[in-house]
């Protein structure tokens, strides 16, 4: 049984940054279970399937192989055979990614490659339903989150960096939504375990939160 740390907590927290560096820092495999999730989501969009069509999402499922793999100690996502990860960001693949992911066979997909990932090797897992559902036994458990207003802030500049137009209050009502969407899902919401550590990164940096949960693995 590899040791296991898992990070959850709401789009934006910041989660995918610092379970890399925590990864990074300890020589574990990083598994960002998000990012398997939007494989599946570009998988649906490029068959033309509409967020909201539940039976032909299910359907797509079943030609549908995501796999992971890493590049100098970088994970790449692939779908059927090709390599993904360059479109894993873009908005369209987020909000089919948000619709998709509640419904218990896309779920199943992937639930059984994250599994045997965490026996077999030292992970850190991250994602919304990694420690009460995915690694319920982990090591140790983290709910990450920030205030809505930071999560926004952060994705417009990271928008904004990119050359892309945005606007500050579309973007915190469309994370409102989707924590709203997540944390009443049927299937698996999003929620702090009981046995979690709570980290509000609202007013600390990126090392700072890397070292608050190394602290915790010692």
């Amino acid at each position: 049984m590899g040791y296991n740390i898992a990070i959850d907590g709401p789009a934006g927290a910041g989660k995918s940054t610092v379970a890399k560096r925590v990864a990074q820092k300890k020589g574990f495999i990083y598994v960002d279970t998000g990012a398997m999730y939007r494989g599946l989501a570009i998988h649906f969009l490029k068959n033309g399937i509409h967020p909201e069509d539940r039976e032909g999402i299910i359907r797509a499922c079943q030609d549908a192989d995501v796999s992971i793999g890493y590049e100098d100690g970088v994970q790449q996502i692939y779908l059927n055979g090709e390599n993904v990860t360059g479109k894993l960001r873009e908005e369209a693949v987020g909000d089919m990614a948000s619709k998709s992911s509640p419904i218990p066979e896309v779920r199943e997909k992937l639930l059984m490659l994250q599994r045997s990932l965490a026996r077999e090797k030292d992970v850190v897992m991250d994602g919304r339903d990694i420690g009460t559902n995915i690694l319920p036994d982990a090591n140790v458990k983290v709910y990450l989150t920030a205030s809505v207003e930071t999560r926004a802030k952060r994705r417009y500049d990271e928008l904004a960096a990119k050359g892309i137009s945005c606007d500050m209050e579309q973007i915190a009502a469309d994370i409102q939504e989707r924590d709203y969407r997540d944390m009443t899902r049927d299937n698996a919401p999003l929620k702090k375990a009981e046995d979690a550590v709570l980290v509000d990164s609202s007013a600390m940096s990126i090392e700072e939160v890397t070292e608050a949960i190394l602290e915790l693995c010692e």
